[in-house]
């Protein structure tokens, strides 16, 4: 939609549901990429402790952009982003995902606009000055690094998910240099065709007719390998890719846990420092006393809700662990089967197609 540099694509989505709380049990809206962003970073800030599926890069080379190839990646990478959420037994439930599937495009920019718009909430300025204040402080007094949580089972988990990481983009990088193989050598193939087809027109006779079947199979290979290119970049690149983006997702709810922990464990650090003075300040000052006691139970309530949101994000981290093995096992399994499938079929193509023309150049070399 649109021209020149304001160009832009949009999605329809359509939603079908039966869910009572949905307008109807179908829906179609369209969606610009920035609606899918706001939709990720709405579920992020309100649901910590929870995989955010991740969406596809915004960014794209700018000849690319509007690219049939580009376009349909980035389709299939959104789609599998909304049904996740969808599947997901907590996200689906939420507020803003109805938003997302029903407002009209006058209510999805209000509401785009209100929420990550230039105008921020004064709570939003708020906190953004706290933020900096306290970052100006710990560099000024030089604070010590925060205290991290390291439990035996949280460091394996650390250690396995970037390993893991590394692993799964290591493998993309591979598979994409596979579908790249595969376009070269498609392309070397029907230049080739061309090229041997000449040749035999040249010498005539019987050598015109075969080189030019040789050339013709070697063009029916070139599309056929061009074809198991693009299956290999949709069906096996892009999924290993887009687990490269989960594990972006994992780590990001791994730093709000940290975050959690650090509140956590600096309230009740307070708390019990606190709770030692107040003891001395029974004795020691008892006209401040009343006034303190009110503090300490102000604190120790806040500490107490800051153990609770960090358990919290401990016990859904490791229930959205064990869907995420899950999910991946049958995901990249999938992957692999149908990479292993098309590279059997293909190596079949090309051994019958040459296998087919053997008995034709036989005769001819003894001719």
């Amino acid at each position: 939609m649109g021209t020149g540099v304001q160009a832009y694509i949009s999605y329809r989505v359509i939603t079908k549901t039966n869910l009572p709380e949905f307008e109807g049990p179908e829906k179609i809206v369209i969606r610009r990429y920035s609606d899918f962003e706001w939709l990720h970073d709405r579920l992020a800030e309100r649901y910590k402790g929870i995989f955010i599926p991740p969406l596809p890069e915004k960014n794209a080379v700018e000849k690319f952009r509007f690219s049939k190839e580009f376009i349909e990646l980035r389709r299939q990478a959104l789609d599998l982003f909304v049904n996740r959420i969808a599947s997901h037994p907590e996200l689906k439930q939420s507020e803003v995902l109805r938003v997302f599937l029903q407002a009209d495009e006058e209510k999805m920019d209000r509401a785009r606009s209100y929420e990550t718009g230039i105008f921020k909430r004064p709570a939003d300025f708020l906190q953004m000055f706290k933020d900096v204040q306290s970052k100006v402080s710990d560099v000024v007094l030089g604070k010590e690094k925060p205290v991290e949580e390291s439990t035996p089972e949280y460091e394996k988990l650390k250690n396995y998910i970037f390993e893991l990481e590394n692993h799964l983009a290591e493998a993309q990088k591979q598979a994409y240099r596979l579908v790249k193989r595969h376009r070269e050598l498609g392309q070397s193939l029907a230049e080739f065709g061309k090229a041997i087809k000449l040749l035999g027109a040249c010498e005539g006779d019987m050598m015109e007719k075969v080189f030019s079947e040789v050339g013709s199979k070697s063009e029916m290979l070139s599309i056929k390998l061009q074809r198991e290119a693009d299956n290999l970049l949709f069906n096996f690149e892009e999924p290993l890719k887009d687990y490269v983006r989960a594990v972006q997702s994992i780590k990001a709810t791994m730093m709000d846990r940290a975050n959690a922990f650090r509140q956590h464990f600096d309230l009740d650090q307070e708390r019990k420092y606190k709770e030692l003075n107040l003891e001395k300040l029974k004795f020691m000052n008892p006209e401040k006393y009343a006034e303190a006691e009110s503090e300490f139970r102000e604190l120790k309530a806040d500490s107490e809700e800051a153990t609770k949101k960090f358990e919290h994000i401990v016990r859904l981290m490791n229930e959205e662990l064990a869907r995420f093995q899950e999910q991946k096992t049958a995901d990249i399994g999938l992957a692999f089967h149908e990479f292993a499938k098309g590279q059997a079929k293909l190596a079949k193509d090309i051994a019958d197609a040459w296998r087919s023309i053997l008995p034709k150049l036989e005769a001819c070399s003894t001719s």
